[in-house]
């Protein structure tokens, strides 16, 4: 696998204002951010996906997660968000923002048919 950007990051030959850093993880102020402090935390490994992470590493990315949360919580004086999309750098990632007023509020989504959902889960159960 060729270095994402976050390996450059984590090696200092890019450029990052970093908030945090300990022996398995990295946080630094995101170059897109959805709002004032958004961070990223990211492990000090290249691996893709964040379930695909050692136990280790994805429990010490959660542990920065929470510690960047409550900074920034600090900070803005708004709730922090936490999200793990996954699709925009090959590296496992964990985003930290804050809720603002302008933060959009996710659609309307209709209950769900208990059936279904029961259907859904004895199926993945199973897997």
């Amino acid at each position: 696998m060729k270095d994402s950007i976050f390996m450059k990051i984590i090696r200092g030959e890019v450029p990052a204002h970093r908030l945090y850093e300990d022996e398995k993880t990295l946080a630094f102020l995101t170059i897109q951010p959805e709002s004032l402090g958004h961070t990223l935390v990211i492990p000090k490994i290249e691996v893709d996906k964040i379930y695909d992470l050692p136990d280790d590493y994805y429990q010490a990315m959660w542990a920065t997660a929470k510690k960047v949360a409550q900074k920034l919580e600090n900070f803005s004086g708004q709730r922090s968000l936490i999200k793990v999309i996954g699709t925009d750098v090959p590296h496992a990632h964990i985003h930290v923002f804050s809720a603002s007023a302008n933060y959009p509020k996710p659609p309307e989504i209709p209950m769900a048919d208990d059936a279904e959902l029961a259907d859904v889960a004895a199926k993945l159960r199973t897997k």
